[in-house]
């Protein structure tokens, strides 16, 4: 858990220092440089000299697509200037992940685009959890009518193919929707399906918790239901509610990145890890760049390390 839990600080913490982190901004290009290939950092020149870690200028082969160093001058990397961490003077260009095909920096755009990825997985998943919670503790501690309601309506949301409701939503928008509007919405609808799983299992722990002995003494003392609520119910449900937010972020992370990739998430020119994998859907691409895979594989180094981390605090639940 420890390993995973530093991963997810680490990956975070470089989303949120993404503009001084990333060599450019997501959308700058550079379109002498399509499909350009990571570019190697060197510390030793051609005559075997070393010097402070430099790369070379590259050129592509008239239309090619294949790039060669130019070996005459060096252009080192600078550290600390221009506001990010690191960058290289023009014409020399620092694609430490290559570069898609309007030549804008595939690394860049990784940290930027994790930005809405990941923030979709977060807030979705804290709607889901707190719509669950709210429900599940009313369902559970009423009983009767409201937990039938409830319940019967959690199956009628459960029965919905969320994937097509997002595709009627989306055929009743304009079709110029704005960056924050699809965000949003996205949000809305991943979150607002996904409150039945945590609901349930909040509802079985309310149950449980408002026959316990000491829950009936209190209401016995007359002690009101905001009380009980309050003082002896909802913290049993803590830990589930962690838990099941934690299982539910790398779940709509993925359905942020599926939606994207579809074309219905958020569209061009802000990047998502979702988009950028678009980019290679064609065969020759991926065959030709395969560094376009890059926004693939944080996803699922991602997905991994929050499904370790949920592994470990169910256990942890479980045990206490």
């Amino acid at each position: 858990m420890k390993l995973g839990l530093a991963f997810l600080i680490a990956i975070h913490a470089a989303v949120f220092l993404a503009p001084w982190l990333s060599p450019y901004d997501y959308a700058e290009q550079h379109r002498d440089f399509p499909f350009a290939p990571p570019i190697r950092i060197h510390i030793f020149d051609a005559k075997g000299s070393a010097h402070r870690p430099f790369v070379y200028a590259v050129t592509e082969d008239a239309g090619s697509g294949m790039y060669r160093e130019q070996p005459r001058v060096i252009y080192p990397v600078r550290v600390f200037a221009g506001g990010r961490l690191f960058g290289v003077d023009s014409p020399a260009a620092l694609f430490l992940l290559g570069s898609d095909g309007f030549g804008r920096d595939v690394l860049s755009r990784l940290l930027y685009g994790a930005r809405i990825s990941l923030l979709t997985g977060l807030i979705a998943a804290l709607l889901s959890a707190g719509v669950g919670l709210m429900l599940g503790t009313l369902a559970g501690y009423f009983r009767g009518w409201p937990d039938q309601v409830l319940m019967r309506g959690g199956e009628l949301m459960m029965a919905l193919p969320w994937l097509y409701l997002l595709l009627a939503v989306r055929a009743l928008l304009p079709q110029h929707v704005s960056t924050l509007h699809t965000f949003i919405l996205m949000i809305a609808i991943i979150g607002g399906i996904g409150w039945v799983r945590p609901a349930r299992l909040i509802r079985a722990v309310v149950l449980s918790a408002r026959e316990s002995d000491f829950v009936l003494a209190a209401r016995g003392f007359g002690a009101s239901h905001w009380y009980l609520l309050r003082r002896h119910i909802l913290p049993f449900t803590t830990g589930v509610v962690v838990t099941q937010a934690t299982i539910l972020i790398p779940q709509y992370i993925l359905a942020e990145v599926s939606l994207s990739f579809l074309g219905l998430g958020v569209g061009e020119p802000v990047p998502s890890w979702g988009n950028m994998l678009s980019e290679g859907m064609q065969y020759h691409a991926l065959v030709s760049h395969p560094w376009l895979l890059v926004p693939g594989f944080a996803t699922v180094a991602v997905l991994l390390a929050y499904l370790k981390v949920a592994d470990a605090l169910a256990d942890r639940t479980v045990t206490h």
